[in-house]
């Protein structure tokens, strides 16, 4: 991999860690604001609404810019939100701050997944985004606790303004060292929708929707489920998450060396131990060794198979960042559906296994998706 990438890795890590970090400091922002922590969930909710919604619109305005610059411009957009949030002066300011950020942030993931691939030979464009959305992975388990140990310990104005500087220092990097856009057509409306009429990229949409569905219909809730059902302590539950995190980060390398070329296997396989890990978790829920080891391989399944999905994705299309920041759009609506889902299994009286079972459901409406394409010789 050229070590260019990686820099696109710092990117997705600053806007992911920002993504998240709201997660780890609910308590505070509902104190400081003075409202309940449903309405700073809903600053979570805006932040992905604005990634489905907002990042294609934005990403249209930017067609006919050079990927390098546009990148460039997401991230001073994006650095304008992270900094309002810093200084946010009202809850209503705050709402601002996340719905500018997560536009910011879905164009931007379309935008560095598109650049990664002019970088690197076709047949290798899959390892290539699983080295970018490393940084993602990574955000889960470093950039979510440092967020959150500074919030405890500093404030949490301190520590918006630590990602607003991160976000800085990567946005003068990639201008100094990375290089300019290889394309040098100019893209064209007309030429970008004409690839929407393929059918076969929207299946290959809704299945990367339905795995990021069912993986976060469970992961939304692991917290209660440890405390509530498995009968960890409070104190445990950075360390499980950890593990989760770690378990992302081992399976996006791994499935990222298969991705490019045993594309739609890596998300068979991977689609069926991920039903069968939430299955037994469901099942075993009251076991801590089994809650352990079933948590560990929905990490090595579940959101690490972001390359496959990627890969698919340009095999079935072509590499264009309008159709990558619609499927970062689906990628998102996949964790609203499965979140939210998981949420009225549990406010309607089923418990905090519910999620688990609608993961399930989810997964396997996923790897029903897959079935019309697994005669195919070629991958779709």
């Amino acid at each position: 991999m050229p070590s260019i990438i990686y820099l696109l890795a710092l990117a997705i890590f600053c806007m992911t860690t920002s993504e998240f970090m709201v997660a780890g400091m609910m308590n505070e922002l509902a104190l400081a604001f003075q409202v309940p922590i449903s309405s700073i969930g809903y600053l979570i909710t805006a932040y992905a609404g604005a990634m489905v919604v907002g990042g294609p619109i934005l990403t249209a305005t930017l067609l006919r810019m050079r990927s390098k610059q546009a990148l460039l411009l997401l991230m001073f957009v994006f650095l304008i939100g992270q900094s309002l949030g810093a200084i946010a002066w009202s809850y209503d300011s705050m709402m601002v701050s996340r719905i500018i950020t997560g536009i910011a942030s879905s164009s931007a993931f379309g935008v560095a997944i598109s650049f990664t691939a002019t970088l690197v030979p076709p047949n290798s464009r899959g390892k290539a985004a699983s080295t970018v959305l490393a940084g993602l992975m990574i955000a889960t388990v470093i950039g979510l606790p440092i967020t959150t140990i500074i919030s405890q310990n500093f404030g949490w104005r301190i520590s918006f303004g630590f990602v607003s500087i991160l976000v800085l220092v990567s946005g003068i990097m990639i201008q100094l060292l990375l290089p300019s856009s290889p394309n040098k057509e100019l893209l064209k409306w007309k030429d970008e929708l004409m690839h929407f009429k393929n059918i076969h990229l929207w299946a290959a949409y809704i299945t990367s929707m339905f795995i990021i569905g069912g993986t976060f219909a469970a992961f939304s809730y692991f917290t209660p489920i440890f405390t509530n059902i498995t009968g960890f302590s409070s104190e445990s539950i950075p360390y499980l998450l950890a593990l989760y995190g770690s378990a992302t980060v081992i399976g996006n390398i791994v499935i990222g060396k298969f991705a490019d070329k045993y594309t739609m296997e890596t998300l068979l396989s991977g689609l069926m131990i991920l039903i069968v890990a939430l299955s037994l978790f469901a099942l075993g829920a009251e076991n801590k060794y089994i809650a352990v080891i079933t948590t560990i391989f929905i990490g090595l399944t579940g959101v690490s198979m972001n390359p496959a999905m990627v890969a698919r994705v340009m095999k079935t299309a072509t590499n264009s960042t309008m159709i990558n920041t619609i499927h970062s759009s689906f990628i998102t609506l996949g964790i609203v559906i499965g979140s939210s889902l998981g949420g009225l299994g549990i406010s309607n009286g089923f418990g905090y296994i519910s999620p688990l079972w609608i993961g399930v459901c989810l997964a396997t409406l996923g790897l029903l998706s897959l079935f019309p394409y697994l005669h195919k010789r070629k991958d779709k």
